[in-house]
């Protein structure tokens, strides 16, 4: 692929792409021109919290009720996961029925000898690949 800089203080700023095919480099680029990373309310000890999706390590369904675990909080979200899910591009994968995964964020996968796939997240919270999914997130992570 080449890139062309042409800086011309006259005319607005755009980025056009010619390409064969979609791809994920451009799926990027176009995130970044439109700078609109998704964010979302997490609630905490009667706080209100505006959290970039990219900084939540999982999303899951305790009790029913959704919550964004990350680095060192678990945040209450008033909304569905569905909803959440929506929202979400490719570096999440769905995990199980009640979470969603942040794969950047996943430290290791443990297997058991009983088959499951237990996930293993960098800031040492734990969840489990449901026997539905493990497929799927295996060929997402390349085993």
């Amino acid at each position: 692929m080449k890139c062309t800089v042409i800086l011309d203080k006259t005319r607005e700023e755009e980025i056009l792409i010619y390409a064969h095919q979609r791809n994920e480099i451009i799926d990027k680029i176009e995130r970044m021109a439109t700078d609109v990373t998704p964010q979302l309310i997490g609630y905490s000890r009667g706080e209100m919290v505006k959290l970039d999706i990219k900084d939540v390590y999982c999303f899951t369904v305790d009790g029913g009720k959704l919550f964004a675990v990350c680095e060192n909080e678990k945040y209450l979200l008033k909304t569905r996961l569905y909803n959440v899910e929506d929202r979400l591009d490719k570096g999440f994968i769905k995990i199980n029925q009640s979470s969603i995964a942040n794969i950047s964020k996943i430290q290791k996968f443990d297997a058991s000898i009983s088959g499951t796939l237990k996930v293993i997240f960098k800031n040492g919270y734990t969840d489990y690949v449901s026997r539905r999914n493990i497929k799927k997130v295996k060929e997402r992570i390349g085993l």
